[in-house]
């Protein structure tokens, strides 16, 4: 029991690892879809709406899983930064299957409407996650927020919901408003401290030698945790052998002084002991 317990410690480990990077892939995914980087002249607007904040742990995320405003006998519903969840009130409708289909109505996609056509409620889904879009509402003022646009293509029609996201530091007000702009499209706004910018440079160097030797570091260390990784389970070497290139690193050091002093000679020139056969000689 103890030898099979060893033999399947590596592949357990590569397991865990794999399963680990699948999902941060998969939260890097969802958050990169709700960041977005507007350069006005020296400065650098940036702005993440899936980053936790005081107050707003979820970000910008509705905590009941939804946003949801009426006018006009419409419904819509949605969510930012990801897919809806309805715990309550779920949407009604006769036919949603473009959004969860009739048992999971709406949690299919990111935004959903419904319109009554003859007494009916129809439903027909505006956006899906992976087709959310980011820009500012105003490339003068940046400042003032952003507009996500999510998307969906169906077999008859591309649909599509516009929310502007507007910069306010005081809290949040959801949507109030909704704008039909199209067939079906359409448009609507809410308040949130997340739709204010965040200045990362202001003096138009953008990311600098600083944050360029960080990512070699970072990749020089995964490179040697890798290594060493794969030497110790898989090849069973032990010791210090386990770093990988070993008796590279050990003569680096000897490789830069030779390389120091051969740089040092060439730009001095010949050493000063050394006299030119053309140098004058006093008698």
């Amino acid at each position: 029991m103890k030898i099979d317990s060893i033999s399947l410690r590596p592949q357990f480990l590569l397991l865990v690892l794999i399963v680990t990077i699948l999902h941060r892939v998969s939260s890097d995914s969802v958050s990169a879809l709700c960041e977005l980087s507007f350069e006005d002249k020296n400065k650098v607007y940036y702005y993440s709406l899936a980053s936790p904040v005081r107050n707003f742990p979820h970000g910008i995320l509705s905590e009941d899983g939804f946003y949801k405003v009426a006018a006009n006998g419409t419904v819509l519903w949605f969510q930012l930064c990801g897919s809806m969840i309805f715990n309550h009130d779920p949407p009604i409708c006769v036919d949603c299957k473009d959004c969860g289909g009739p048992s999971r109505c709406g949690m299919g996609c990111s935004a959903l409407v419904s319109n009554q056509i003859e007494g009916y409620p129809i439903c027909t889904a505006l956006g899906q996650p992976s087709g959310t879009l980011m820009d500012v509402r105003d490339k003068k003022s940046p400042h003032t927020g952003i507009i996500v646009k999510m998307t969906n293509i169906g077999p008859k029609h591309n649909c599509s919901l516009s929310v502007s996201v507007i910069c306010n530091s005081n809290g949040v007000q959801g949507p109030q408003t909704l704008e039909t702009v199209g067939f079906c499209d359409y448009n609507t706004e809410l308040k949130h401290p997340l739709g204010c910018a965040k200045i990362i440079s202001s003096k138009g160097n953008g990311f600098g030698f600083g944050t360029f030797m960080v990512i070699i570091l970072c990749l020089f260390g995964g490179y040697l945790l890798a290594g060493a990784v794969y030497r110790y389970f898989f090849l069973h070497i032990r010791g210090i052998d386990v770093i990988p290139n070993l008796e590279f690193w050990a003569s680096l050091p000897h490789r830069l002084q030779s390389l120091y002093h051969s740089l040092v000679r060439r730009f001095r020139g010949p050493s000063q002991s050394y006299r030119s056969s053309y140098s004058p000689v006093n008698f």
